[in-house]
């Protein structure tokens, strides 16, 4: 994707960076000026990221461990832009969720996005800088999806942390916003939603019939951390091909 907006001289941090969305994210801040540090917890994908775009620096961490988190992100810092893209789907009926597959889905998908923004607010702050936040949500968030109970309950809590982070961080000049793809893409999602089948049920819903590309997210992302958008915090971009109006 070639960028079409400048971010000179800026300091971005994306997490879960080392495939799919984040990795696009992280490439194309790359190319658009941006200094970023790509966050991951598979040194392999950091090592290839950085093959593919030498001057985005790493971190390798679990976003669980709170500890290392906060020396590293600290340390690694201050950053004036982030993106929160880590997540997990850990898939399982509602009767069949176990303890271990929601507290590994709250530590990421909502604990590390609240642990993470945390450090990097208080670094924009005192650094006096205004700032943007862009956390990567999705539109189970919105609508109960078989299977899904845990991704759906956390993206949920993550749209609800976002506006809650919007509205005290506002002040501040930092602004929040999530961005709310449908199925995206990337390599897995192509192996996962690659049977017609499958995958019909879903485009059905979807009014513009089809699903998103990755370059789609990635753009919205953009437009959300550029000072295009000045204007727009505590907001939800959905990506969803009109998902949810159908």
């Amino acid at each position: 994707m070639e960028p079409h907006l400048s971010f000179r001289g800026r300091r971005a941090l994306v997490t879960g960076a080392g495939k799919g969305i984040g990795r696009a994210v992280a490439v194309a801040l790359s190319r658009a000026g941006a200094r970023v540090t790509a966050l991951s917890r598979t040194a392999a994908d950091l090592e290839s990221l950085t093959r593919e775009c030498p001057g985005i620096e790493t971190l390798c961490l679990d976003l669980a461990d709170w500890e290392a988190v906060e020396a590293a992100v600290g340390a690694a810092g201050p950053f004036e832009l982030l993106v929160n893209n880590a997540a997990v789907a850990e898939l399982q009926s509602f009767l069949e969720v176990t303890r271990s597959a929601l507290q590994r889905s709250l530590d990421v998908n909502f604990g590390a996005v609240l642990h993470v923004s945390q450090i990097v607010a208080r670094q924009m702050i005192a650094q006096g800088v205004a700032g943007a936040i862009v956390n990567v949500s999705s539109q189970a968030s919105k609508r109960a999806l078989r299977d899904h109970a845990v991704y759906c309950s956390t993206k949920s809590a993550l749209d609800m942390l976002s506006k809650v982070m919007a509205m005290e961080l506002g002040p501040h000049k930092i602004r929040v916003n999530t961005v709310n793809p449908t199925v995206v893409m990337t390599d897995m999602g192509r192996i996962n939603w690659s049977d017609p089948q499958k995958s019909a049920a879903m485009i059905n819903r979807i009014p513009l019939g089809k699903f998103a590309e990755v370059d789609d997210v990635v753009n919205s992302i953009l437009f959300l951390l550029s000072d295009k958008s000045a204007m727009t915090t505590g907001s939800s971009l959905m990506v969803d091909g009109g998902f949810l109006v159908s």
